[in-house]
């Protein structure tokens, strides 16, 4: 089913070990991707205190909001550079493209087993350029 034109993509429904969280995150409204990579700090502490959300994976789904958000990338590459390492959108734009291709291929086959890899190293290029240059437009 598509978003409608005028609301921004939804992260929901997440995955099943993420249900605690979510359960939280709708109680408190957030219902973009943008809401909830706009989330502060403070505000993970808060909602990890309801309805036994863990901060520690309200991290991981801020961080892949970010990713989404600020990179443009589809939530689920969001999610595999994640559990990659990568945990924003500056330390993609650090990253050494051939490293994190490596980094992606083992997991990718840990996951899917031998079928072939979908990350290119043009693709991983491409998220690590865009990477910079949101990284060098939030400086300003």
């Amino acid at each position: 089913m598509q978003q409608p034109k005028n609301r921004p993509p939804s992260p929901y429904p997440l995955p099943k070990h993420f249900q605690k969280e979510e359960a939280v995150l709708l109680e408190e409204g957030v219902a973009s991707w943008q809401a909830l990579a706009a989330l502060s700090d403070a505000d993970l502490n808060r909602l990890s205190r309801k309805g036994g959300a863990l901060e520690r994976q309200l991290r991981k789904l801020r961080g892949q909001a970010q990713l989404v958000v600020e990179v443009e990338l589809a939530p689920h590459e969001a999610a595999l550079l994640l559990y990659a390492g990568i945990a924003n959108s500056r330390g993609l734009a650090q990253a050494s493209p051939q490293q994190l291709i490596t980094q992606l291929g083992r997991l990718e086959r840990s996951l899917m087993g031998m079928a072939p890899a979908r990350i290119t190293p043009a693709t991983v290029r491409t998220w690590i350029v865009r990477a910079q240059h949101w990284v060098s437009r939030s400086r300003k």
